[in-house]
């Protein structure tokens, strides 16, 4: 094969951008010097902030994984997992449901983290049998809820949306705290929330529901195809017109009654900033939408970490040399985790084992000046000061939308600069949600709100 110069350029860049993320990751303490690793412990961690994780269980794990080591990062977290699982069991639940309920949304929280490097060999059944545990875990959780949540099957386009649905009586603080909701008593504002390419949906409890509850709303999350529950049970990739995926979701939500279809909105988080504009501009019955982060073209940012030599051999067509030279990235310990890592969950996620087919499908995931003319809602599109993973696409979106677009940079001296604002959920619930109580309320919401309006 002729490959020596590509590689020899490849590794050159992939150490570059490797640098460039330690660089940029020094702006939150790094629990691994692999840089990958890092931010995937500081995902983790990240869940300690609403009853996801405890920080001591994940420091002690971090402690002991050994950075660029898939086998080590699976061990410790399976150990984690399996060892507040048993505890969650020996919990008596009807007596003590607050401990079960929180053993067991952290245990299911470990048993998620324990899946993140095993994609690169998509037999290794491990990727079923603990997603299985994570999800019975995290049924136990949710059953224990003050009004247990609702798990529901919503029929879409030749596929399922696995949903679930979060009245806001399920808030677990008490009435004294709970924060009163000044619109109707009886049909609740609804947020629909999705996140992107690698997230699940009960990891979205952690990050911002228990903040929506908590406000009095409703909300409900949701997974399309390259998600992993559809992927893993319905063997289906992703999909650029995800408004087949979200327009099933609000059609469900006109059938109950306790939801106020005049406040309907629609918070994507990650790749979900992408899926979520895309959604919106053929979905009019959303009243606001929130992109976390403003992502508007993933093919693009990937690309231009590429070397010219690897983004011409693309173009050129030349697909069996492209998919040679990519896959053999994969299992080579030389190369940087996070080229390994995205290239092994981009192609579980899009279901192929080709790299040059799933880039080609990549490319149509697009917000560009059409798909942002067909949203007529207000658009908040958040941005992290530290993310480098797609620069200047947020206020590319902001400028495609114009007058529709509210715009909100997430300070890193603040600890909030990460991808995703992660570890700063407080911060970014603080942001959207009172952003979304202003547009429901009638009240102007201004353009950039990174001087602080809120």
């Amino acid at each position: 094969m002729r490959y020596p110069d590509i590689i020899l350029t490849v590794g050159t860049l992939a150490m570059g951008v490797a640098a460039q993320v330690s660089s940029n990751g020094s702006a939150i303490f790094p629990l691994s010097n692999d840089t990958e690793f890092a931010f995937m412990l500081e995902a983790t961690l990240s869940h300690s902030n609403n009853f996801g994780a405890n920080t001591g269980e994940v420091l002690r794990a971090a402690s002991q994984i050994i950075p660029g080591d898939f086998d080590s990062w699976y061990r410790e977290f399976i150990f984690l997992a399996n060892q507040i699982h048993g505890k969650a069991e020996a919990i008596n639940a009807k007596r003590f449901p607050v401990s079960a309920r929180e053993a067991y949304f952290r245990s299911a929280t470990y048993y998620r983290a324990a899946t993140t490097f095993l994609y690169a060999n998509i037999s290794d059944p491990r990727i079923y049998s603990v997603w299985d545990s994570a999800l019975g875990d995290f049924d136990k959780a949710i059953s224990l809820l003050p009004v247990p949540a609702e798990r529901v099957n919503i029929p879409a386009n030749n596929f399922t949306i696995p949903a679930i649905f979060y009245s806001a009586q399920s808030s677990v603080n008490t009435p004294n705290n709970h924060q009163q909701s000044p619109f109707n008593s009886t049909k609740r504002p609804t947020v629909i929330v999705g996140s992107g390419y690698d997230g699940s949906q009960e990891e979205l409890y952690h990050s911002i529901g228990r903040a929506i509850l908590d406000r009095g709303w409703n909300f409900i999350t949701y997974e399309g195809p390259g998600q992993p529950t559809v992927r893993r049970q319905q063997g289906l990739g992703f999909i650029h017109n995800w408004w087949e995926v979200v327009t099933p979701v609000v059609d469900y939500l006109t059938k109950r009654h306790d939801v106020d279809m005049d406040k309907i909105g629609l918070i994507g988080v990650s790749f979900g900033g992408t899926l979520a504009p895309l959604a919106a501009s053929r979905e009019d019955r959303l009243s606001a939408v929130v992109a976390i982060d403003g992502l508007t073209d993933l093919f693009s940012a990937l690309q231009s970490q590429f070397p010219p030599q690897i983004n011409s051999l693309f173009e050129s067509g030349n697909k069996t040399e492209f998919d040679a030279l990519l896959l053999s990235f994969i299992g080579n310990p030389a190369m940087p985790t996070e080229l390994r890592w995205i290239i092994a969950q981009s192609l579980w996620v899009f279901k192929t084992t080709s790299p040059f087919e799933w880039l080609t499908k990549l490319r149509d995931f697009k917000v560009d000046q059409t798909v942002a003319n067909g949203i007529h809602c207000p658009v908040l599109i958040g941005e992290g000061e530290n993310d480098s993973s797609a620069p200047g696409q947020a206020q590319e979106m902001m400028q495609f939308l114009r007058r529709k677009a509210t715009y909100n940079l997430f300070k890193t001296d603040l600890g909030a600069g990460e991808h995703c604002q992660l570890g700063a959920e407080a911060q970014v619930a603080q942001v959207t949600l009172d952003w979304l109580s202003d547009v429901w309320e009638g009240i102007n919401v201004p353009h950039n709100m990174t001087g602080g309006v809120y």
